[in-house]
Formats: structure tokens, C-alpha cells, sequence
């Protein structure tokens, strides 16, 4: 599918463009992001995320959250314990706006120190970051890569967890999925449920990322105790 710089043309899809998406889209296209959205890369529960090309024919990735079907009640459950944003409740459209919002703060303070997708602009309900490529291709998620030293590579994303949580965030939603290879390095993606670490739910949301990474690097041969790498983890900001 491509989306191009005619209003006209951009008919609904995954009811993601409604009039007011289809505005601000125009003006991030205004603003020089890119020219066109030119294929769709993941239809998501709460956002669909396009590949769009820019004047210079390279590719940025687009994340639309869609303001009529979001579980906005879910995001309100996240973002009203994070600190950084308060008084939202019952409030949909601020709620989605403050997330997109928060995606872009936290892609900021984590490419500080990790590997994440830079973060370009985002607009009310669009977020606009690099498109993470190996070569010249899509990097494709962990779960689709065959690794000759799996520990190795574990080390490495919990080094990166590590650095992540001295930095102040928790990603909150790590998987083999949320995990790009470019290369043969690691790339934490979607960060729309990170949350700072003195939020009040940051250490159930810091287990359950190191329990699903370990419970997908078990099939890999790979046996960690998840609560020593939370110990682990805890104490790496401590020194």
C-alpha cells in the first residue's frame, strides 16, 4: 500500500486514518519527515507502524495510534503511575497524545545509552523514528535470527537492561519480538510501555521482562534464575 501526499488517496486502513490523523500526517509531511508512507510493517492492538520514504529516499518508520479503537483505559492504567504524567484520567484523547509523548521522551533518554531506534518528531497520535535496517534490509526481530552463542547475546541485552535501568527507565514490554538484530547487535524497540524506575509498578514491570527473556532463551539452551538477573540488575545502578 502506498500512502501518498494526496489526502484522497489515504482511504481507512486499520482505522488508523481518520480526519485528524490524516491532517497531522500532512503536516509532519510539510515539515520534511518524509513524503510518503510506502508499506505497512505491523498492525498492533493499539498502533499500526508504516515504512514511509523521504525526500532523500531513505526510510523512517511512522507509528499511528489509532484514537477511535486504543484501550486507552490500558494506557491511562500505565501512564497514571508513571510520575512524569498525572491528572489524565478520563481524558482519551490527552491520554493517547501524552503516550506518544512519553514513547518519544523514552526513546530519547534510552538512545543515550542503548541501542534504540532514534526518535524524529512526533505529532498528537504519530511518532516518526529511524527505521532500523541491516544492510540493505529490514532488521528482522530476534525470534527470526539463528545465533551461533546465545549467551553471549543474552549477556549482552541484559548488559543493555543494565544500562537501560541506570539511565532511570524500565522497558516494561521486552520479548523476542520487541528485539531487532542489526547485524549481530541487539535493538530494543517500541517503547510505549517504558516507564521511569521510581514509577510504583517499574519492578513488576523489570520481572516480567527478564521472565519472558528467559523463558525464550531456555529454548535456546540458555538456564537463568530470573529473580538473580533482577538482583543483578538492581544492584548494577547501585554501584
Amino acid at each position: 500500500m502506498v500512502v501518498n501526499r494526496s489526502r484522497e488517496a489515504w482511504k481507512t486502513y486499520g482505522n488508523v486514518f481518520d480526519s485528524f490523523t490524516k491532517i497531522n500526517l500532512q503536516k509532519l509531511i510539510g515539515q520534511g519527515y518524509f513524503e510518503e508512507l510506502t508499506t505497512s510493517v505491523a498492525l498492533g492492538k493499539e498502533a499500526n507502524v508504516f515504512g514511509a520514504r523521504t525526500k532523500d529516499e531513505s526510510l523512517v518508520a511512522v507509528k499511528i495510534y489509532r484514537l477511535e479503537n486504543c484501550n486507552f483505559n490500558k494506557m491511562y492504567e500505565y501512564i497514571s503511575q508513571d510520575p512524569r504524567y498525572l491528572d489524565l484520567k478520563g481524558q482519551r484523547r490527552k491520554i493517547i497524545f501524552a503516550w506518544t509523548q512519553r514513547e518519544y521522551r523514552n526513546l530519547l533518554k534510552a538512545r543515550e545509552v542503548i541501542r534504540v531506534p532514534t526518535p524524529l518528531a512526533f505529532k498528537d497520535n504519530i511518532l516518526v523514528t529511524e527505521y532500523i535496517m541491516d544492510g540493505d534490509v529490514v532488521a528482522p526481530q530476534l525470534k527470526n535470527v539463528d545465533f551461533e552463542d546465545y549467551e553471549l547475546l543474552f549477556d549482552e541485552i541484559i548488559d543493555m537492561i543494565k544500562k537501560l535501568f541506570g539511565a532511570g527507565l524500565v522497558h516494561g514490554d521486552l520479548s523476542e519480538f520487541n528485539i531487532l538484530i542489526e547485524g549481530t547487535n541487539p535493538v530494543f524497540i517500541d517503547f510505549s510501555q517504558a516507564t521511569a524506575t521510581d514509577a510504583p509498578n517499574a519492578p513488576e514491570l523489570m520481572r516480567r521482562d527478564l521472565e519472558v527473556l528467559c523463558r525464550y532463551f531456555k529454548k535456546q539452551g540458555i538456564d537463568r534464575d530470573p529473580q538473580e538477573l533482577y538482583d543483578s540488575v538492581v544492584a548494577s545502578k547501585k554501584r
